[in-house]
């Protein structure tokens, strides 16, 4: 009895246990639960409010852009949605950096436009220091001069108006004419095969095409000798069918008269197979009796 009530015991403890742990486990669950949940609410708030900071700066910019581009005059009016603000967001990316690649464009020019100026003073300092030459003292002819010699320079592309450069440049135009020359003469002979060719297809097609008209032709000529040959067999076939009916007429009407069958075409036509069947069959024995008539006599004595 004492061991059945220490079993007892022991039993309702280990339920007791049990009940406890599976308690606190769903306890500890739905703790996770509403701490996931909670991490995601957090998680999406902060994205909704990162997307809301980026559409606020988006505005910022493109109203900024707006009032450079109008200025004093009113902006126009426009639907504020998150698809106008990508485009015009995309558009003032685009718009800026085209203004960025002019100004760094112009830039480039004002320096080279320095360079140049510079390079002109320097020339102009040469000019008068060592042949005492300047503006003034310069005849249209020598500025005429002046002015051929930069353009053929800028013509020809040289970097500088010394004769080896013009030389130099020369003689490659003068090998760029010959190669081109040499080029417009392989492609004229290009053309010139060409136009035979054509000439020769186009007399091809001409031939064909009278071939096709002569063929047409014939076939038309075929064809009206088809249909009239088509009439024609019509014709002999209804013909036929008439003489076939009429010859039957007659038939019945000579055998309506007493005409005996032996007397008819079909009757006629078989007795006539029949003798000469037996004409086939007489042959030998008149052989044969021919071999017997040519024998002597024979005398018998009783």
């Amino acid at each position: 009895m004492e061991a059945s009530a220490a079993a007892v015991v022991t039993a309702v403890e280990a339920s007791a246990a049990g009940e406890a742990m599976e308690g606190a486990t769903a306890m500890e669950t739905s703790a996770a639960a509403e701490a996931s949940e909670g991490a995601t609410a957090m998680e999406a708030s902060a994205s909704a409010a990162a997307k809301g900071k980026a559409m606020e700066a988006k505005l910022y910019r493109i109203a900024l852009w707006l009032k450079k581009v109008y200025g004093n005059r009113p902006v126009p009016r426009y639907e504020v949605n998150a698809r106008t603000i990508d485009i015009l967001y995309e558009l003032v990316k685009h718009k800026e950096a085209k203004d960025r690649d002019m100004a760094l464009v112009a830039a480039e020019l004002k320096h080279k436009a320095k360079e140049y100026e510079a390079q002109a003073n320097y020339l102009r300092g040469i000019l008068l220091e060592s042949l005492h030459i300047s503006p003034g003292s310069t005849s249209r002819k020598g500025f005429g001069s002046v002015n051929d010699l930069v353009r053929s320079t800028m013509t020809l592309g040289t970097k500088d108006t010394s004769l080896i450069s013009l030389f130099c440049a020369i003689s490659d135009m003068t090998s760029d004419l010959y190669a081109t020359e040499a080029k417009n003469i392989e492609m004229q002979q290009e053309l010139t095969k060409i136009g035979r060719n054509l000439t020769a297809a186009l007399a091809l097609e001409k031939r064909l095409q009278d071939d096709l008209t002569e063929t047409e032709k014939l076939l038309e000529e075929e064809r009206v000798v088809l249909d009239w040959k088509s009439k024609d067999s019509k014709f002999l076939r209804r013909k036929s069918e008439e003489l076939k009916y009429r010859i039957k007429a007659a038939k019945e009407q000579l055998l309506a008269t007493g005409l005996d069958r032996s007397l008819t075409h079909e009757s006629l036509v078989i007795l006539s197979e029949e003798l000469a069947e037996l004409q086939k069959e007489i042959v030998p024995l008149k052989k044969k009796l021919e071999s017997y008539l040519g024998l002597p006599p024979v005398i018998i004595f009783f």
